[in-house]
């Protein structure tokens, strides 16, 4: 470990609480594919800040807006109108399904938002005691307390018992399952599209569909999680037009302002009547600074040619890999859609990682054996082949 290292790790545990187990590595500088540490070195970004940079780090139009916002109008309250925000609701609202949306600072805010619509939309219609949701086992949408409380991971819950009241857990690609699981008590069925933290689960062909006709035969709200899966990251704007169907709410974050901190949630009018004022609020959600930020990366990534060659490079990307596990009996799965990918391995994942990491290569590992590719949507073939040949440097030493 170098001295510079050194020094910001004890700094950091002298001032900041320890919720993270960080890489010895402090980066100072971006720009597209690629960053760079307080030594100089370059490193290939296959995490993108965890699916958050779809534009790469420091994308010129996004500098621009951000730098003529900050010029501008930087916040006032949501006790005022603002154009940007008016300008971005529009947008995402006529690129969606949705009628209407709140603006909120991330993913886990968005779920929190998507919760309490559903509970309060269900009291307006159906009166009290109907409040219980279905979520995934697998799952993850958030932190919060009641957001850990709807993931289906017990290590999620572990040290914060007891959990927010009203989370039932079902497996993932059963709709048999979440109709056992319905009660009188039942308001909403939240899910993600595809599974992130989970080990990149991806929907059975149908599942989502049958889930929707589900929920509406028992007058249930259906929340699609799309924090990780939308905004271009599965080759469409969103997830769930691979899908042929729509939700009655969508959470969206992450990549939505490019690295600057946003979250929305989405819904039909119907639901979204039940939010009135004082009834749900952020101070920060949707200012004009991460605003304007968000515009000038949704103008981006929805435009058609751009998520095609989200398609065309995921694909390509599954293809290398595939040629790996050809190779190497330790990979078990390749899969994936857009530039969402997954690498399930017989091993744990964590040596891999740090091994790339020391060769100038960022990804993760999520389920403890899934190698996660969240590069920015801008990666081409040249960085597929690049990260592709550093695994092939990672798997050999396995093999030898």
């Amino acid at each position: 470990m170098n001295a510079l290292i050194d020094g910001i790790e004890k700094e950091y545990s002298k001032h900041i609480c320890g919720t993270y187990t960080r890489f010895p590595v402090a980066f100072v500088r971006g720009a597209g594919c690629r960053l760079w540490d307080d030594a100089g070195k370059e490193y290939l970004d296959f995490l993108a800040g965890i699916a958050v940079c779809g534009l790469g780090h420091c994308h010129p139009e996004v500098a621009v807006a951000i730098s003529e916002a900050a010029r501008k109008l930087v916040h006032v309250s949501n006790l005022f109108y603002t154009y940007p925000q008016l300008e971005l609701a529009a947008e995402l609202t006529r690129l969606s399904f949705a009628d209407k949306l709140f603006f909120c600072n991330s993913g886990a805010e968005a779920n929190e938002a998507a919760i309490k619509l559903a509970r309060k939309y269900s009291r307006d219609t159906f009166g009290p005691g109907r409040f219980h949701i279905i979520s995934m086992n697998d799952s993850f949408h958030g932190r919060t307390m009641a957001t850990l409380s709807a993931t289906g991971q017990s290590k999620i819950h572990k040290g914060f018992e007891p959990l927010v009241e009203g989370f039932v857990h079902v497996d993932f690609n059963s709709v048999p399952a979440v109709e056992a699981a319905i009660t009188d008590k039942t308001c909403a069925v939240m899910v993600e599209p595809v599974q992130g933290e989970g080990g990149l689960n991806f929907p059975a062909p149908g599942y989502l569909r049958d889930l929707k006709a589900l929920c509406k035969q028992r007058k249930l709200l259906l929340i699609f999680d799309e924090v990780q899966s939308g905004l271009g990251r599965t080759g469409s704007l969103f997830a769930y037009e691979q899908e042929d169907v729509t939700p009655d709410i969508m959470t969206l974050a992450k990549a939505l302002a490019n690295g600057l901190p946003m979250g929305a949630m989405l819904a039909v009018d119907e639901a979204a009547r039940a939010f009135t004022p004082g009834s749900h609020a952020s101070t920060f959600g949707g200012g004009p600074l991460v605003a304007s930020a968000a515009l000038a990366t949704l103008r981006i990534i929805s435009e058609p040619a751009f998520l095609g060659r989200v398609r065309e490079t995921g694909a390509y990307f599954i293809s290398r890999l595939q040629e790996l596990k050809e190779r190497y009996s330790f990979i078990k799965d390749v899969r994936g859609r857009g530039l969402l990918v997954g690498l399930e391995l017989a091993v744990p994942g964590a040596k891999f990682v740090s091994k790339c990491m020391d060769r100038g290569a960022i990804i993760n590992c999520t389920h403890d054996t899934v190698l996660r590719f969240v590069p920015p949507l801008i990666a081409g073939n040249s960085e597929i082949d690049e990260m592709t040949g550093i695994l092939e440097d990672v798997f050999k030493e396995e093999v030898l």
